[in-house]
């Protein structure tokens, strides 16, 4: 493996990473080569309609990518990508990403509603919220949030306040699951008493 290239592999999903430095693509195709020749050899197959490829370029002066064949089929060159539940854009916002956390959390703001007017006791709707949707919203947060336009923050703030009035609890922040799930950071240290 050529040291500017990295490859991920998760469950059944692969995904070659590759730095090209002025415009030499090569290392970026052989490495895809290599890896399409170990997967005829190791008889795994490639769905080259399911494979997607994503460039990355914040240079002023952007060259034309050219398409990647694999088996000599072309690769899709694609603007965002969902790649472990999280979506990713070409320009690293996190907008698309937001939109469709945000989506899944309303929906199931609904069925919270629902269990509100069944009667349900707060610690039972809360323990609902904590396993529904403050698990979407948490969803890989640490490789997100930080990067965040203070809009998308805001957007998903809004769903943690509505849970608040259907519950009728105070919940943690999003912000506040940010902090919790990156560890203590200089002055946010929990105290605990000596025994």
């Amino acid at each position: 493996m050529h040291s500017s290239n990295h490859i991920v592999k998760f469950a059944d999903y692969t995904t070659v990473v590759g730095l090209i430095s002025k415009n030499n693509e090569s290392a970026y195709r052989e490495e895809v080569q290599r890896l399409t020749a170990w997967c005829k050899a190791n008889s795994l197959s490639l769905n080259v309609d399911k494979t997607k490829e994503m460039v990355v370029d914040f240079r002023r002066a952007q060259s034309n990518h050219s398409l990647l064949f694999i088996d000599g089929y072309p690769v899709e060159i694609v603007k965002s990508n969902k790649f472990l539940g999280v979506h990713l854009a070409e320009n690293f916002t996190w907008s698309l990403n937001t939109t469709s956390i945000s989506k899944k959390a309303q929906q199931r703001l609904y069925f919270l509603q629902r269990l509100r007017k069944a009667h349900l006791p707060p610690p039972i709707l809360t323990m609902f919220y904590r396993g529904t949707i403050e698990g979407v919203l948490s969803s890989c947060i640490t490789a997100w949030f930080g990067n965040c336009t203070v809009s998308d923050r805001k957007t998903l703030q809004r769903i943690v306040r509505t849970a608040e009035k259907i519950i009728g609890v105070s919940l943690p922040s999003i912000s506040d699951m940010y902090t919790t799930r990156t560890g203590p950071t200089r002055g946010n240290w929990a105290l605990r008493p000596s025994s």
